[in-house]
């Protein structure tokens, strides 16, 4: 009886053996188990796009690992990844742009990356622009690898509108008296006194602070102090605000609302002859036919001081992650050469990566602007938002309604700044 069990017992376990070993030989055979690796980003249809053909592209010699893409609107991305990564259904990669990496390092979320590099000889940090790979590196540790940077450096310009006014291009080497010179000149109103073509625009203020020799704080990366009220950060403002109110040379922030524009499209309608910002628009200007412009850099201060602000993404791995070997391998694949090279023909961005952004993918491409060089001369004088993770909630809270009262002229700029400064101050020593 004893030996029929034990018989009946082995002839069970004989079966579920070869039954195992069948499984192994019918459809799926073979193939290996697919590691899922989850990337959050947020983005224009044009961002999805390139990051979902990067991926694609990947993922043919990379069939170990399954890639889930969640496309988070920009308003609700901190506050939505923060809510996986308590509900314990994180990404393992995310994107930041400079001041929502802040947000999510204030918080220590991120994985050291160094120890990665440290194994991955075929990965070169030294092939990126030094001054953006130090935005993402907190105590000596690196917990972001730059995808792009983008410095507030692009004055775009119409050249049919120049050369109707008889006015000379900008030239890199300008200033804000020559910029101001130019916007005279290219301003146009009717038979009524209506400004029909404004001269310049822009709302990117930090660079009218910055290139007079003012500050936003007392240290970027360590932040105690809000010096917006300084006399050159007063200045710079000043000189901004006269635009539209002295001079009549930029629509005001009530014109702007009214009309219902933006400046890209004011400025593809030939109604601006000039305006601030990065070079994230050219893919809509490139849409334009027959179009004929170009991009110069911001114009040095009245003391010969070049600065402005910037921005740009970074790709982390997040401590949550469950295979954050397989996590860097993806991480590479968005922040390498082949992902670079595809944002960089887009137009998008600027690469990080400084062999790319030199290459005929960026700075030699043929592709308008003409003049995208000089944004690799741009990187060494952009300076990024202080490395708090209050600054933030101060510039929603307190730099931008007492903006909007400035730029409409219902509140002078020393009043403005002196309202800011010292509640800023007191969040300044709540932030990490």
């Amino acid at each position: 009886m004893k030996r029929s069990r034990r018989f009946l017992a082995c002839f069970i376990i004989l079966v579920f053996a070869l039954q195992a070993v069948g499984c192994g030989t019918g459809e799926g055979a073979g193939k290996p188990r697919r590691v899922p690796i989850k990337v959050a980003f947020w983005g224009s249809p044009e961002e999805i796009e390139i990051i979902s053909s990067t991926i694609n592209n990947w993922q043919k010699s990379h069939p170990d690992i399954e890639i889930k893409l969640e496309h988070i609107p920009f308003g609700s991305y901190v506050s939505k990844v923060l809510t996986e990564i308590a509900g314990r259904s994180a990404p393992d990669i995310i994107a930041s742009e400079v001041n929502m990496f802040v947000s999510f390092a204030g918080k220590d979320v991120f994985v050291d990356l160094e120890p990665f590099m440290d194994k991955d000889k075929a990965f070169n940090l030294g092939d990126f622009f030094p001054e953006v790979v130090d935005r993402y590196t907190v105590n000596g540790k690196i917990l972001g690898i730059p995808r792009d940077t983008a410095p507030f450096a692009c004055v775009y310009y119409n050249k049919k509108l120049f050369d109707e006014a008889g006015v000379p291009y900008p030239t890199d080497d300008w200033d804000w008296n020559d910029l101001l010179d130019k916007a005279k000149k290219l301003t146009k109103v009717d038979k009524d006194g209506k400004v029909i073509q404004y001269g310049f625009y822009s709302d990117m203020w930090p660079n009218f602070i910055l290139s007079n020799g003012g500050k936003l704080v007392d240290d970027i990366k360590h932040p105690t102090k809000c010096l917006m009220g300084s006399p050159e950060s007063i200045e710079g403002l000043q000189f901004m605000v006269d635009f539209s109110y002295k001079h009549k040379v930029s629509p005001t922030s009530s014109t702007m609302r009214n009309l219902g524009l933006g400046v890209i499209q004011l400025f593809m309608m030939q109604r601006v002859a000039m305006f601030l910002s990065g070079i994230w628009e050219t893919p809509m200007v490139r849409k334009v036919k027959d179009f004929d412009w170009d991009v110069a850099m911001f114009p040095k201060g009245p003391k010969g001081i070049r600065r402005f602000g910037t921005g740009g993404t970074a790709y982390s791995i997040l401590k949550t992650s469950k295979y954050p070997d397989k996590a860097w391998e993806v991480l590479k694949a968005l922040s390498g050469d082949d992902g670079q090279i595809i944002l960089a023909e887009s137009g998008l961005a600027q690469p990080a990566n400084k062999k790319i952004a030199e290459s005929e993918h960026f700075a030699g491409s043929n592709k308008p602007p003409a003049n995208k060089k000089m944004l690799n001369e741009a990187v060494k004088y952009a300076v990024y938002d202080p490395f708090n993770s209050k600054w933030r909630e101060i510039r929603d809270l307190y730099i931008t309604p007492e903006f909007d009262l400035m730029f409409n002229g219902l509140k002078s700029v020393k009043a403005a700044v002196d309202t800011i400064v010292p509640k800023a101050n007191e969040l300044l020593k709540e932030g990490k």
